[in-house]
């Protein structure tokens, strides 16, 4: 007896190839942008009260709340939901909780956690620069500036330029506050090179002042993926943080959206090369007017030439054919010259950092072959 499930007789044969066929080549669904929320965390009141976005349906809460929270760790919306601190509609919940769209969202208590202090390490520190008003300081790849403010344990708060610039000088300035003794500027982590950091307030404040005014002169050496016809372009594209991936900055935000800021790059070609095993380079020297957020890296991959090493903006691991691979574990961009007028003396400064060695090696490996 034939199965009750068996298709009728003459569809026995219907084969599902083309719908199939017709779905793999159609384009993915673009995921939904989930709106951003801007919470305060030296509010008098900590009780955040909010209405989950319809974007936000099908979403667990934790995922949902990691996405639309800035800067906050899917760990740490775990331990606020866990420790009660989450309630929706009215009632506590659990991280797996579906959204639906249109609930009311409570969090009692900051979203971060409050800034762990900033101690001294004894951490090899080279110096290019210094007098009794500031320092200029070399920093390796790999080291954070400073312990972000959402670390939650003395892990994160270890092996920072904070830590080492605590233990090598005495004084710092404080206009940053307890967690960034001295630091008036940053770089990303995993790009080396140069950065002034002041000694006291008033040093502080006019080098910030300075940064703001476009006073100081920042160049930078990158090597970029693919081959820049122009010998010079002024990109001059705002930046705002990318909405769906949100580690990410994007110049792909309309000018006028919330958080998106101007922003101006000077890039000019040093040396093309082409390499048979390798594919094509671009040395280029950068000077920004401005200072956003991966700047450099989110305006040369804009351009489709990412910062070699910078998978975040899409570069590849390694490049290379056959069983020749050669790949970089950091960006290969480095702050190589910082020229400003000293705060205090009113003299031009202008100090110099040369290529680390990890970079010199790439770049001759590139140009050997």
């Amino acid at each position: 007896m034939p199965s009750k499930n068996m298709l009728p007789k003459g569809q026995r044969r219907h084969t599902v190839k083309p719908e199939y066929r017709a779905q793999r080549d159609a384009e993915p669904e673009a995921p939904p942008v989930i709106p951003v929320l801007e919470m305060e965390d030296d509010a008098e009141e900590h009780l955040h009260v909010f209405t989950a976005a319809v974007e936000a349906k099908g979403l667990r809460l934790d995922q949902y709340l990691a996405q639309t929270i800035p800067d906050i760790s899917r760990s740490r919306v775990q331990l606020l939901i866990e420790n009660g601190q989450v309630r929706v509609n009215g009632q506590t919940a659990k991280p797996k909780l579906k959204i639906e769209g249109g609930e009311q969202i409570e969090i009692d208590g900051a979203p971060h956690p409050p800034p762990l202090n900033a101690f001294a390490e004894d951490i090899p520190l080279t110096i290019l620069y210094e007098d009794k008003q500031l320092a200029v300081i070399d920093k390796p790849a790999g080291m954070m500036v400073h312990a972000g403010s959402g670390a939650t344990d003395d892990a994160r708060n270890h092996g920072t330029l904070v830590n080492a610039l605590l233990h090598h000088f005495r004084k710092l300035s404080n206009v940053g506050g307890d967690l960034r003794p001295g630091i008036v500027h940053r770089l990303d982590k995993q790009t080396s090179g140069i950065i002034v950091v002041a000694k006291d307030d008033s040093t502080h404040r006019k080098l910030s002042e300075m940064f703001a005014a476009r006073e100081l002169e920042k160049t930078y050496l990158a090597l970029v993926h693919g081959r820049l016809s122009k010998e010079n372009i002024t990109i001059k594209l705002p930046i705002g943080r990318d909405l769906v991936r949100r580690m990410r900055m994007t110049t792909r935000r309309s000018a006028d959206s919330e958080g998106v800021r101007a922003a101006v790059s000077h890039v000019k070609v040093l040396e093309r090369i082409h390499s048979e095993t390798y594919g094509d380079f671009t040395l280029v020297e950068v000077k920004i007017e401005t200072g956003r957020t991966h700047q450099i890296r989110v305006h040369l991959q804009a351009m489709g030439h990412p910062v070699v090493g910078d998978t975040l903006y899409g570069a590849p691991h390694q490049v290379g054919q056959g069983g020749l691979r050669l790949s970089l574990d950091r960006n290969f961009l480095h702050a190589a010259r910082l020229s400003f007028v000293h705060p205090k003396t009113g003299k031009e400064l202008t100090v110099e950092s040369e290529l680390p060695p990890e970079l010199v090696g790439y770049l001759e490996t590139t140009r050997a072959d």
